[in-house]
């Protein structure tokens, strides 16, 4: 997972000793390469799961290096058409207490964490290297040195090679290693090796959802941000989405979330119905913000990606390897704790490294460090399978909510409810779902989250019954009141 992969290596490495990191992307600081074929793809949100992950690792000037790039969003900004036909925007604060999450160009994140970690005199950067094959029982892996970086994604392949086809297959190299660490996203080679390796149960889906990047340029006047830049936006419609996240420079990254048949009809429209089907369902994107032509323009040459999401255990083999991030646990982007959770991996095994003494040991100690890394990859498995799989499952229950849930009366009352009772009894230790997962730590707080989810359902149940009743009820009051009024008008005819 983009972020993960870095920041495991500036939270990890300066613990460890001489260490080279294999990476099959080119330098991401380089202006002269494309990574991917596409742009900036969903911007990311930081919240204080991986901000204390990153405060842990005691690495100078890196938290501050990163909140520096960062773009406090205080709540959802939902936006609609009202019974009139005018538009409005209605603020939803994540947080009774005022905290908030921060937005973070996924770009701006992954320079940031290489260049700590290229300022570490114990690692080594490789990049173009792809791993082709390993062999855990005896510490050997084998990797292609691509000479020409690809530009194309896994998820969209384009076969493009910067324009040039390589003369000759690319040289493989073998490596020694004493411990590896995959963390190379959804699609992991270093998962796919270790599953020949340990008994994986391994589970995939694709939900019915494609996503597609638009942009919203800033204020051409003065350079200023065309809507709030302290909020989430959301435009939802049912079954279908379109967010904007605040990006420095005064733009605004969006992405459309819509099933398959939606983009399908889309693609076969008139350039009159595409854009009268866009403002129908999300009211104020174009013209206000995205001109027409623009908005055709990014909806054909951005890609139109799946959504994935992976749950598989264990996540280690023995003690000479393990996944993090995306690699062991990909989610849907729609509880912004994807990368936050990839950044708790790295607190959380080093924790376990840590608390089985496992490089206190020098190096020629080996067997004494693998018998205690072993234990503590057990550990690490053991506590942190049950938590990945919990925030998997609130990422895909909170994209109803986003979608469509946002603007339901029993929604409203329940979160005014629970923003109650935190703050007017606080003794209670009452918080919200999101309030959990967001700022508070702990190995059993995504759990008690998704226990605190069930929770609420079956609240909802019973706030949907009251409302119903308290229909019911209104409505006989009125027939009370007509029939009263019937009776007095005979009395006096």
């Amino acid at each position: 997972m983009a972020g993960t992969r870095t920041c495991f290596k500036v939270c990890g490495y300066q613990r460890l000793w001489l260490k080279a990191d294999y990476e099959v992307r080119v330098d991401l600081r380089d202006p002269s390469t494309t990574p991917l074929n596409f742009t900036k793809s969903i911007n990311l949100a930081l919240s204080e799961r991986g901000i204390n992950s990153m405060r842990l690792t005691h690495c100078e000037g890196l938290l501050d290096a990163m909140l520096a790039e960062t773009i406090p969003m205080h709540g959802r900004m939902i936006h609609g058409r009202g019974k009139h036909g005018d538009l409005y925007e209605e603020p939803q604060s994540y947080d009774a207490q005022g905290r908030y999450i921060r937005a973070v160009d996924r770009a701006i994140l992954n320079k940031r964490l290489l260049d700590h970690l290229e300022q570490m005199p114990n690692v080594t950067l490789k990049f173009n290297h792809k791993l082709t094959g390993a062999d855990f029982n005896r510490n050997l892996a084998w990797f292609e040195q691509r000479k020409i970086a690809k530009t194309d994604h896994a998820q969209n392949p384009t076969n493009n090679t910067s324009g040039k086809a390589e003369p000759d297959r690319p040289k493989e190299i073998a490596v020694n290693f004493d411990f590896l660490i995959g963390a190379d996203g959804a699609h992991s080679a270093s998962r796919y090796h270790m599953m020949k390796f340990a008994r994986v149960t391994y589970q995939q889906e694709y939900i019915d959802t494609l996503w597609c990047e638009f942009h919203i340029k800033p204020r051409s006047s003065d350079g200023s941000f065309a809507i709030s830049p302290n909020h989430l936006h959301i435009w939802p419609g049912g079954s279908l989405m379109f967010i904007a996240i605040p990006s420095l420079d005064g733009s605004f990254t969006c992405t459309l979330f819509a099933p398959e048949s939606f983009f399908v009809s889309l693609k076969a429209s008139a350039p009159a119905e595409f854009v009268s089907s866009f403002s129908g369902n999300f009211p104020g994107v174009c013209p206000e913000l995205i001109s027409p032509e623009e908005l055709q323009k990014q909806f054909t040459e951005n890609p139109h990606l799946p959504l994935i999401s992976i749950k598989c255990t264990p996540y280690h083999y023995k003690s000479s390897m393990v996944i993090l991030g995306d690699a062991a646990h990909a989610m849907v982007p729609f509880y912004g704790q994807g990368m936050n959770a990839g950044l708790e991996d790295v607190r959380v095994l080093f924790d376990f490294l840590d608390s089985y003494d496992v490089y206190s040991h020098p190096p020629k100690l080996s067997k004494a460090r693998k018998e205690r890394r072993e234990s503590a990859l057990n550990a690490y498995t053991s506590q942190r399978t049950p938590d990945a799989a919990a925030i998997n499952d609130l990422a895909l229950r909170n994209y109803e909510e986003m979608r469509s849930g946002v603007k339901s009366p029993v929604y409203r009352i329940r979160k005014w409810l629970e923003d109650s009772i935190n703050i007017y009894f606080p003794s209670l230790g009452w918080s919200t779902q999101y309030s959990r997962v967001n700022w508070q730590h702990g190995s059993k707080v995504v759990g008690q989250a998704l226990a605190l989810l069930r929770v609420q359902v079956e609240v909802t149940k019973v706030e949907m019954g009251v409302v119903v009743v308290l229909g019911v009820v209104k409505q006989l009051q009125a027939l009370e009141m007509r029939w009263k009024e019937s009776q007095s008008w005979l009395r006096t005819g």
